[in-house]
Formats: structure tokens, C-alpha cells, sequence
């Protein structure tokens, strides 16, 4: 496996020594969930590219803390790019802000959501279940205020819940794509909702916190795009 990862944001300083990024969090995942290769991480911030995708297997786009909407020009060049990898059929894995850019590249709508922040753990009704056989749900971290709000033309939906009615989306061989992390671990995410919790208000803090000793099938949803990857 040859694996492009463009990465979309720094993490906070505070955390950065212990999680290194989104790019590196998700090499480790993956790893953990059987991929064996090379992994090469760009930060698309910081307008990091490789010089050509066409040695990758697959090109895998991160969560940010940037709207996928935004017109900022590293967001837009990112677009540029999404929507060339597109035409060649490059297979694309896109998770929260990469689910939502995939999205508008496919011509669906995505915006602030109405019911607000959806965070800590949540459980999504599973549609594909030859991608993983007997499961009906799975539970993974979130952190959005920004959702998908109409099925890409052309895709299948995977994944739904009645907070994120699109919480993945597909193509067959071409395109994975989830609004929640599979990459998050428990302790990153407490950091997250801690830093929100005033937005939040104690009462919903005190919720999402509360929900992530539950645990998370992030280490599945890893499996299903190892194999996407491989197939």
C-alpha cells in the first residue's frame, strides 16, 4: 500500500507533542487496523503537495478546524485538486472536513448545521453490510458544527443518523468518505470538548464527556477502508 495523506490542520500546541497531527494519528490507526506500506503526509496548509498522486494507491484528506466551504486559498486550491483527483477516479477517503470538501466536489450542499455541534461519542445506523458482515451501527468520536445536508449525486449512502442524517457516504472502488473520526482516541477528544466548554454549556459537556467511556468503533471503520484501499 502506497498511501497519500494530506493532512488539513495543525493540532493545538498543547497536544501536538503527544498526537504529532491528523496525518500521523491516522498512520497509526491504520496500521494498528493491518495496512503495511509507505505513508506520505502533506500539510495542505501549509500548501504541501505531492508532485504527482499518480504513485498512490489512495489519497486520504483529514478533519479541520477549517470550514470546507471557506474561501480561504489554501481551502480552495485544496478543492482544486480534490476535484482533478475526481475525474481520474483516484480513490479519495475523506473524513469530517474531507467528507464535507469530497461532498462539495460532488456537487452537494454543506453548511453550518442547524441542530449545532455534534460531539463525543455517536451512534450511526451502518447501510453497507458487506463492507462489514453483521454489523447494523457503528459508534465513533465526533466534532463538527458543519454537516453534508444532501447525498452526493451518484453516491451510496453508508452511514445515518437522525443528528447527521449523510455520516458517510461512497463509491464503489472510488470514494469512503465519514463525518465522524475513526482516528480519534478518547483522551483527544476530552481535550477537544474541554476546550469548548463553555460553548458547550455544562450540561451538554458533562453529556459528551460522559459518553466517551463507552468506547468507539473507530479500529473497525479503519478495517473497512484498509480494505477499501486494497481492493
Amino acid at each position: 500500500m502506497k498511501l497519500c495523506i494530506l493532512d488539513n490542520d495543525f493540532l493545538d500546541p498543547a497536544v501536538a507533542p503527544t498526537y504529532g497531527g491528523y496525518g500521523a494519528m491516522f498512520e497509526r490507526l491504520l496500521r494498528q487496523a493491518g495496512a503495511e506500506g509507505t505513508f506520505d503526509i502533506f500539510n495542505t496548509v501549509k500548501g504541501e503537495y505531492p508532485a504527482s498522486f499518480a504513485p498512490y494507491d489512495a489519497v486520504l484528506l483529514t478533519g479541520s478546524k477549517a470550514d470546507a466551504f471557506s474561501q480561504e486559498p489554501w481551502v480552495l486550491k485544496l478543492k482544486e485538486k480534490v476535484q482533478e483527483l475526481l475525474k481520474t477516479k483516484k480513490k479519495l477517503i475523506g473524513v469530517c472536513f474531507g467528507h464535507q470538501l469530497i461532498a462539495l466536489c460532488l456537487g452537494a450542499k454543506v453548511g453550518r448545521a442547524p441542530q449545532g455541534w455534534g460531539a463525543g461519542r455517536m451512534r450511526y445506523q451502518w447501510l453497507a453490510p458487506e463492507l462489514a458482515p453483521g454489523r447494523e451501527d457503528v459508534a465513533l468520536l465526533a466534532s463538527h458544527q458543519d454537516q453534508v445536508f444532501e447525498l452526493p449525486g451518484g453516491t451510496r449512502l453508508l452511514a445515518s443518523s437522525d443528528f447527521c442524517p449523510v455520516a458517510a457516504f461512497g463509491i464503489d472502488g472510488q470514494v469512503f468518505c465519514v463525518q465522524p473520526h475513526p482516528e480519534f482516541v478518547e483522551d483527544y477528544s476530552a481535550f477537544l470538548l474541554n476546550k469548548r466548554r463553555a460553548m458547550f454549556g455544562e450540561e451538554k459537556y458533562q453529556a459528551f464527556t460522559q459518553s466517551l467511556a463507552k468506547g468507539h468503533d473507530g479500529l473497525a471503520v479503519a478495517r473497512m477502508m484498509v480494505a477499501f484501499i486494497n481492493a
